[in-house]
């Protein structure tokens, strides 16, 4: 399959490896990654903010650059980047673009996937081949979890994964607290958010905490950093990009 890869924002300025380890995953499973250099930001943050007229050059070159019509498939390594463009997009395009605006946007929404659901949905993989020997918590998303509705894709690829030791987050389901400008409005009551989530995830005794959006792990990582808890944050690519051969190697404060 030819699969384009969309960086993000995050992703591309913060946290590199995310997008790094989907292209390694993805290419190991035998597929052909294409990565269209022209690529910006998927709009979100301008829509979830309130100014929904600003984004559309943003969603006009989305579906410009991942329109083409050879890219079988589109994946980010973002459950709310890829609810934007499976939801927001068409909002955009219908108030404020014109009939080709329209058009693009149906044609790349019906074909873009957050990477649990391109993984599980479209190629029909749960095991990936992936060994990580480490203690894992996984925080679902709330994009993910709500908007997507991916369920429990991301559990059933860790599962999978060789010497893997999944231990259940208490209370998983409930938001860390992030919400992108949330966090900025209403920082009394995100920071009792990522008070109970750093909490629940310290609980476990994870090595790692994992999770399908490097925003919410931002948030969680800086809330874990905090109190010196020893558990880091990685995202879900990264730990099944992980193998053997080149098995991923966890920082002795982690241990």
């Amino acid at each position: 399959m030819r699969i384009g890869l969309f960086a993000t924002c995050l992703g591309d300025t913060l946290f590199p490896d995310a997008v790094k380890s989907t292209a390694r995953l993805l290419t190991r499973l035998g597929h052909e990654l294409v990565f269209p250099p022209g690529q910006t930001c998927c709009g979100q943050m301008h829509v979830n903010t309130g100014y929904q007229r600003e984004p559309v050059p943003l969603v006009r070159a989305f579906a410009e650059q991942f329109g083409d019509g050879s890219i079988d498939a589109v994946v980010m390594p973002s459950g709310s980047c890829a609810g934007s463009v499976r939801h927001q997009h068409a909002l955009i395009a219908e108030r404020y673009g014109d009939a080709a605006l329209r058009s693009g946007v149906a044609a790349v929404r019906a074909k873009t996937y957050e990477l649990s659901e391109l993984l599980v949905d479209v190629l029909g993989t749960v095991d990936v081949g992936a060994y990580f020997p480490h203690r894992v918590s996984y925080h679902p998303t709330c994009h993910s979890l709500r908007m997507l509705r991916v369920g429990d894709k991301p559990l059933r690829l860790l599962r999978a994964v060789e010497g893997i030791d999944l231990v259940e987050l208490p209370e998983a389901d409930s938001c860390c607290g992030f919400g992108g400008t949330f966090a900025l409005k209403n920082a009394d009551t995100s920071s009792a958010m990522l008070h109970d989530k750093v909490a629940n995830v310290t609980s476990t005794g994870a090595d790692v905490c994992t999770a399908g959006d490097s925003s919410c792990l931002m948030h969680i990582g800086g809330g874990l950093s905090r109190i010196a808890s020893g558990t880091r944050t990685l995202h879900l690519a990264q730990v099944l990009a992980a193998t053997r051969t080149a098995p991923y190697v966890l920082p002795e404060a982690a241990r």
